[in-house]
């Protein structure tokens, strides 16, 4: 079985997650992908509580019946470095190939994360790069060997939605009609995340 992984804040989830998900479970394909909130990510701080980014996350995939809503990383104990669920999460599905599915901007600086070669040892990678940007690979292979044989990259439409952005922009009751999925508007809404007036 091929097992798409989005790790990820989702601080909020937004559509570029979506797309980069559907992407990878096309082209690879994937059996399935998992979306993982991080419990507390090591190099965020004032992140939203996890029960809302999983409530969150939940309305985000909900009408896809191959996402599948893994909380793995949120119930664990701290500190939450991918390289500590990976082994995790292989325990529970043994005999699964993993996707660890991310942009070429992570993709770019994941030799400065917490015992990266983790990673590249117990998944393969699932890299949708942005237009008219290249992966210098003699320069990320020097600091992080074997990457590049772990590595697919994939093709499609690539949308760079910043997590950051949306949460100044609600912050300003700017309109994200077009960039958060409805339900996941809605729950902000409901909840007053993010918004001047909470």
């Amino acid at each position: 079985m091929n097992i798409g992984l989005m790790c990820g804040t989702f601080d909020p989830p937004h559509l570029g997650h979506l797309i980069l998900a559907q992407t990878a479970a096309r082209q690879i394909p994937l059996d399935q992908v998992r979306f993982l909130p991080v419990g507390q990510p090591p190099h965020k701080s004032g992140v939203t509580a996890a029960h809302h980014r999983v409530a969150m996350t939940t309305h985000a995939i909900a009408d896809n019946p191959d996402f599948v809503l893994d909380t793995t990383d949120v119930e664990r104990q701290p500190p939450h470095f991918t390289a500590d669920l990976i082994p995790i999460l292989r325990q529970k599905h043994p005999d699964a190939t993993f996707w660890f599915i991310m942009g070429g901007d992570s993709l770019r600086t994941l030799y400065t994360w917490e015992r990266a070669h983790v990673l590249i040892d117990m998944c393969r990678l699932a890299v949708l790069e942005r237009p008219g940007e290249l992966i210098n690979w003699p320069s990320l292979e020097a600091k992080l060997p074997a990457v590049r044989d772990a590595v697919k990259l994939l093709s499609g439409l690539s949308m760079h939605i910043s997590s950051t952005q949306i949460r100044q922009d609600l912050h300003q009751d700017a309109p994200l009609r077009y960039v958060l999925p409805p339900a996941v508007r809605q729950y902000i809404e409901q909840e007053k995340l993010y918004s001047s007036r909470q």
